[in-house]
């Protein structure tokens, strides 16, 4: 994965609209979990940041980590978010699987399971933060 970048992953079903998230054993951000001490950044201050990672070589990463494709994934650029931690700012973004079916096979291989955001009760406080502001992306809001 490139350094210092995380990625929430979901997939959205075309016809139904059902949007699922990819869950790792560690949580929501893929692929390391956030270090201990580490605070969401307010969002009007991470959308005044001056530079922002391209997606492209996070994207890149994750499919080959996944064994998907090229294209597999696509950033959504309406997502950005900030996370402070003791080693400094981490960029997280959003990701969409371009898959009409989300790839269950190379989730559960990859440790994962997608998981309604109704089933994220168990995340760490920030990362149901950051479900959250991704989902009302997400949903255009």
């Amino acid at each position: 994965m490139v350094a210092d970048v995380r990625l929430i992953l979901f997939h959205k079903q075309s016809t139904s609209g059902r949007t699922r998230f990819l869950r790792f054993a560690q949580g929501l951000l893929a692929f390391e979990p956030l270090p201990a001490l580490s605070a969401l950044v307010d969002e009007g201050a991470a959308a005044a940041s001056s530079v922002r990672p391209h997606p492209a070589a996070a994207l890149r990463a994750a499919e080959e980590r996944l064994g998907l494709a090229g294209g597999s994934l696509k950033a959504e650029a309406e997502f950005y978010a900030e996370v402070e931690t003791p080693a400094g700012a981490v960029p997280v973004l959003l990701a969409a699987f371009t898959s009409i079916d989300p790839p269950f096979d190379a989730a559960a291989q990859a440790g994962g399971q997608f998981i309604a955001l109704t089933e994220a009760r168990g995340l760490h406080p920030l990362e149901l933060d950051l479900a959250r502001r991704a989902y009302e992306t997400i949903l255009g809001g």
